[in-house]
């Protein structure tokens, strides 16, 4: 789960899918570690604020940022997918997951999105996204209809 705690709410970020505390952790497990439906597979990741930005750490070993890393934001969503490919190998045991590796997070109302910067370093992506400056407190007057 995504720690929320350490900053108020509107300057988190979160998961589309919140976990919920169902006390079943054996079915959470099995969704972090493999997709159970198709080509699909959880991806690790960890968010916090640190130095006036927003950082998000995705475990995404044996992939090649170059060409199987992909990172957009649309709205107030940052989508990451990633593609781990494998060779063909006769007689062979692996334990690795191969496909397509996919997260979507929420972005913080206070997300500078312009200077998102992401790099990639012994099997970890860091995104470092800038907070931008908390702007001014206006209150808007309410007007009366017909006057």
């Amino acid at each position: 789960m995504l720690e929320t705690s350490s900053f108020p709410r509107e300057e988190t970020m979160t998961s589309l899918l919140p976990r919920p505390s169902l006390g079943l952790p054996d079915i959470l497990e099995m969704f972090e570690t493999g997709w159970p439906f198709g080509e699909r597979h959880a991806m690790r990741v960890e968010t916090y604020a640190e130095k006036g930005e927003f950082v998000v750490r995705c475990e995404l070993p044996g992939v090649d940022p170059d060409k199987d890393i992909h990172i957009n934001v649309e709205g107030n969503q940052l989508k990451i997918s990633a593609e781990r490919r494998h060779e063909e190998r006769t007689e062979r045991h692996s334990e690795f997951y191969y496909g397509t590796f996919s997260r979507t997070l929420l972005l913080p109302t206070s997300c500078n999105t312009d200077d998102i910067k992401a790099e990639y370093e012994a099997g970890i992506l860091t995104i470092r996204m800038p907070r931008r400056e908390a702007g001014m407190h206006k209150e808007i007057p309410v007007a009366r209809k017909g006057k």
